[in-house]
């Protein structure tokens, strides 16, 4: 086993890689380029996504399906994760992992429009969509699209649930020293409640959690910024000086090298917003909108919130918490952030527990969506449709993410982060070459509704 997961450990490494590092960057760069910078238009984005579609087609509304995304994509990556990047690539990771979610956004925008644009109803009327219908129907590849289908579905049992259940039951074996199976049992019980009332019952739990727990996190993260108020700016200083000049961190993170520093802030931002990994787009198709530009536009706004605003926040709380505090050991991730929010005394590590756990709950609740779409577009595109049919499939599907929701509690995750990181790699692969190849496409629905001020048209 253990010569098996450095196999999969050395895969998922160069699957994440240079190479997909820069075709992701490299994709957000080009949308940015041929939508002529579609991020100018943020506050028309958040504006839509409070706003009703009525009479369009769909199944949630379009801030539904922003929150039921934002939900799979905060996860406790957006706490740790930016902390890891800290510690392994020095405050500059921040800038690199910052800018990364800017031109995420375009990226965003591009898989939220095909999301839209090559969307069909099943057969009791709901709207699917997704990668696999942009590869099937709009560059001809139903191939690739049963691959990246495939891929999904797999990545669903990896960082959608049991990674997911992994972190809450450690999170509360470390706090209330409660049993793992306990954990995993209530979790899995409450994620069934959820996941069996399909799309519209997720979406709901998903609109009333996602801001809560995200305001509520933001408002820590303001309290420890007043309270490390003359360290503020400093900090911001110190994260724009070492993204270019690492010798300025000083301190334990001075050996930190400028590419250093880009990778782990660039990979640290992909994994946050999975701009270009092509899950959003899948709950995306089932919005309520009258037209593809519009909900492009609010599918941005989730990389918005992800990485520019939460992903930033933790990091400028982390690097201002090192400055007041330079006895901060650098080494791990995790424990920069814990120490960073133990500074709001008696409800600082609570409100990072309760952040973490709310985090990952809304992340299963998201990822099974995804999953079952999945499930649905393999069986109804493939021989598998005449031995059962989907609903059955989805079914069978909803009773094996939810066992492997508490299995995720009770066991040893290092080779399923492995397999889940390879899958999600598989996954960003066609979506990307989707995205590139139906350039073209995003362009001239871009110029119909949006420049040529028609965003309100159907």
């Amino acid at each position: 086993m253990e010569k098996l997961n450095a196999v999969l450990e050395a895969i998922s490494g160069f699957l994440w890689g240079w190479p997909m590092i820069i075709l992701l960057l490299g994709t957000h760069l080009f949308l940015t380029l041929r939508l002529r910078f579609p991020q100018r238009h943020i506050f028309k984005a958040i504006k839509l996504s409070v706003s009703k579609d009525k009479g369009a087609d769909g199944e949630v509304s379009q801030f539904g399906a922003l929150a039921t995304s934002l939900a799979a994509t905060i996860g406790t990556g957006n706490i740790v994760g930016v902390g890891t990047a800290i510690a392994l690539g020095g405050p500059g990771a921040v800038f690199w992992c910052w800018l990364t979610g800017i031109l995420g956004m375009a990226t965003k925008y591009g898989e939220g429009l095909l999301a839209i644009k090559y969307r069909e109803p099943d057969g009791r009327g709901r709207m699917q969509g997704g990668p696999m219908y942009a590869l099937e129907k709009g560059v001809g590849m139903k191939w690739l699209g049963v691959i990246f289908a495939l891929c999904t579905a797999f990545a669903s049992f990896g960082i959608g649930s049991t990674v997911q259940s992994n972190a809450i039951s450690t999170m509360t074996r470390t706090v209330l020293g409660t049993s793992p199976a306990l954990i995993g049992g209530v979790v899995t019980l409450l994620a069934a409640l959820v996941i069996i009332g399909g799309v519209k019952k997720i979406a709901k739990v998903c609109t009333a959690l996602v801001p809560f727990m995200a305001i509520l996190y933001v408002v820590g993260c303001i309290a420890i910024l007043i309270m490390n108020s003359d360290f503020v700016w400093p900090a911001i200083q110190l994260i724009f000086r070492s993204a270019f000049n690492p010798a300025a961190a000083g301190g334990g993170l001075a050996g930190a090298s400028i590419m250093i520093a880009a990778r782990y802030g660039i990979a640290r931002g992909l994994f946050s917003n999975e701009s270009g990994l092509g899950s959003a787009p899948i709950v995306a198709a089932a919005a309520r909108t009258k037209n593809p530009v519009r909900q492009a536009l609010v599918s941005s706004t989730g990389t918005f919130w992800d990485t520019v605003v939460i992903c930033a926040m933790t990091g400028v709380v982390i690097v201002s918490s090192i400055l007041a505090f330079p006895d901060i050991s650098f080494e791990d991730g995790g424990e920069l952030t814990s120490k960073a929010f133990s500074q709001i005394r008696h409800i600082g590590s609570p409100l990072l527990a309760f952040g973490s756990l709310t985090f990952a709950f809304s992340t299963i609740l998201g990822w099974s969506y995804y999953g079952e779409r999945a499930i649905e577009y393999l069986v109804s595109r493939t021989r598998v449709g005449k031995l059962i049919s989907p609903e059955w499939m989805i079914r069978i599907y909803r009773i094996i993410f939810l066992v492997s929701v508490f299995a995720g509690a009770v066991v040893s995750l290092e080779m399923v982060w492995n397999i889940a990181d390879i899958f999600n790699a598989l996954m960003a692969i066609p979506n990307l070459l989707a995205l590139l190849l139906l350039s073209g496409v995003i362009v001239s629905e871009t110029r119909k509704y949006l420049w040529e001020g028609n965003i309100d048209g159907e």
